[in-house]
């Protein structure tokens, strides 16, 4: 009995720890190298963490795999009230939630080459995603624009340099959102 519980907590830490490196590398090596915000990098390692544990404790007690999808559906659907939180920090967490998951289900099972391929596979396509290979992308700012003489189509090279000089980025496009004549102003979204 006494091996079998050493095996246990031998397996336990084994998974926490790989689970742990992995979000470190995610969170540290990934998400924030390019994100100056790292408002949400307690949140990614805490749920990360606790899920893992949560789950390690509900496959060693034997109950059903359907418990632990049940409290990952939960956390997945979390959603913090004071602002919305945007795509890419919700598919991160989600990501760090999923994780431990699958660290937690693979572990016990001895399906270590299952895991360090799952683990792998999840950081090198988290990697090339931020790296950009393959895609361009874009980033979208909103403005309320005063010069309305410049929004007419037949002076859109105009209005495009007017924004590439005041606000210092490289405005690939422009839409126009609404229009107000009353305050003689415009939302627009600038591409860049």
């Amino acid at each position: 009995m006494n091996n079998t519980m050493n095996t246990d907590l031998l397996s336990l830490a084994l998974g926490a720890s790989l689970n742990l490196v992995v979000a470190l590398v995610i969170t540290r090596g990934i998400y924030a190298v390019r994100t100056p915000d790292r408002n949400y990098v307690f949140s990614f390692l805490a749920f990360n963490s606790l899920i893992y544990f949560v789950l390690a404790m509900l496959t060693s007690v034997e109950l059903s795999i359907g418990v632990g999808f049940g409290l990952f559906a939960i956390f997945s659907v979390l959603r913090y009230r004071t602002e919305e939180t945007p795509i890419r920090e919700m598919t991160y967490l989600f990501v760090l939630i999923a994780l431990p998951v699958i660290n937690a289900v693979l572990t016990p099972n001895g399906a270590f080459g299952q895991l360090l391929l799952a683990n792998g596979f999840v950081i090198v396509l988290l990697y090339v995603l931020e790296q950009g290979w393959g895609f361009t992308f874009q980033s979208r700012n909103r403005v309320t624009y005063e010069r309305l003489d410049l929004i007419v189509p037949e002076r859109r090279a105009e209005l495009l340099a007017d924004l590439r000089q005041r606000t210092g980025l490289p405005v690939q496009r422009v839409e126009i959102g609404r229009i107000d004549l009353l305050h003689d102003t415009a939302e627009l979204t600038l591409f860049s």
